[in-house]
C-alpha cells in the first residue's frame, strides 16, 4: 500500500474506533462543558478580530472550505467579525492556490469569491473594524434579522450568481429561529457542500446551562436540525467530522448536501 493510502487507512480506522469509545466521548463532552463554564470560547482571534469559536471548529471550517472550494460563504451571526475574516482568509488561500496551479498572477484585492454576513445588529465599531480589515474586499454584510423575508430575499439575490455555496448558521439559537434559517438558507447550499449549524451542543448540556439565554435543552439548534432533516433527505449529517473533532459546538451540525 502507498504510504499516503496507508496513512488515510490508519486514520479511518482510528476515527471508526472513536465511534464506540464512550469514555472518550464523555471526556470530550465534559471538557466542553467545563470550558464553556469558563468562557474559553472567547479567548481567540483570527487575523486580529475576536472569533467566538473553538479552535477545533476553526480547523473543521478550513477542511470544509478546501474540500468544497466555495465561491460564496453565507454566515448568519457576525458579532466581532472574526468568523467572517476567517472565511474570507480561507477563500483568499483558495485564490492563491488557483493562481499557483494555473501559473497566473492575481490582484489580492479582487476576487470572485465572497463571504456574506447577516446580523440583526452590526455594531458600529465592529462594522468599522471589519470594513478596514485587509480581508474586507471579500466581505459583504446585511443588517437585519436573518429570518425576515426582505433579508432572506436579499441573500437569495446575492447568491444567485454563485456556483458553489456553503452556509453557516450561528445567530439566534432557539429551535424556531434555526428551523426558519434552515428553511431559508439550506436550499442555497450546492450539492456536495455543507450547511454548518453551530451550537447544537446546547442539547447535550445540563438544563438551564445558559440561564440568561432563551435556548435550552429541548429548544436549540440540534432539535431544529433533527426536525428539519426529517423532511429533507437531500441532506445528511457528516458523522465523520464529529468523530474527528470530538470537541465541537456543532455535534450533528455538519450537514452535507448529497451530490446529485
Amino acid at each position: 500500500m502507498h504510504p499516503e493510502e496507508q496513512f488515510k487507512s490508519e486514520r479511518l480506522k482510528r476515527l471508526q474506533g472513536y465511534a464506540g469509545d464512550l469514555a472518550f466521548q464523555t471526556l470530550s463532552r465534559d471538557w466542553l462543558q467545563a470550558s464553556m463554564q469558563r468562557q474559553y470560547v472567547y479567548n481567540f482571534d483570527w487575523m486580529g478580530r475576536p472569533i467566538i469559536q473553538y479552535p477545533q471548529d476553526m480547523v473543521a471550517m478550513q477542511q470544509l472550505v478546501w474540500r468544497v472550494r466555495p465561491d460564496l460563504i453565507i454566515e448568519t451571526g457576525i458579532a466581532h467579525g472574526g468568523s467572517l475574516v476567517l472565511s474570507a482568509s480561507l477563500l483568499a488561500l483558495l485564490d492563491i492556490s488557483d493562481a499557483i496551479e494555473a501559473g497566473t498572477t492575481l490582484d489580492p484585492r479582487a476576487s470572485r469569491r465572497k463571504v456574506l454576513g447577516v446580523d440583526i445588529d452590526i455594531r458600529a465599531h465592529n462594522r468599522e473594524a471589519i470594513e478596514s480589515h485587509p480581508m474586507a474586499s471579500r466581505i459583504a454584510m446585511i443588517q437585519g434579522s436573518a429570518v425576515a423575508p426582505d433579508v432572506v430575499q436579499q441573500v437569495r439575490g446575492f447568491a444567485q450568481d454563485y456556483q458553489r455555496v456553503l452556509v453557516c448558521l450561528d445567530s439566534m439559537h432557539t429551535h424556531d429561529h434555526v428551523l426558519s434559517e434552515l428553511d431559508a438558507y439550506a436550499p442555497l447550499v450546492t450539492p456536495g457542500s455543507y450547511c454548518v449549524v453551530f451550537d447544537t451542543f446546547v442539547e447535550d448540556m445540563p438544563p438551564k446551562f445558559f440561564a440568561d439565554r432563551p435556548w435550552d435543552v429541548g429548544n436549540n439548534p440540534k432539535t431544529a436540525v433533527h426536525q428539519w432533516l426529517g423532511g429533507h433527505p437531500e441532506f445528511e449529517i457528516d458523522v465523520d467530522m464529529e468523530q474527528r473533532l470530538q470537541v465541537t459546538v456543532a455535534p450533528h451540525g455538519f450537514l452535507r448536501r448529497r451530490s446529485e
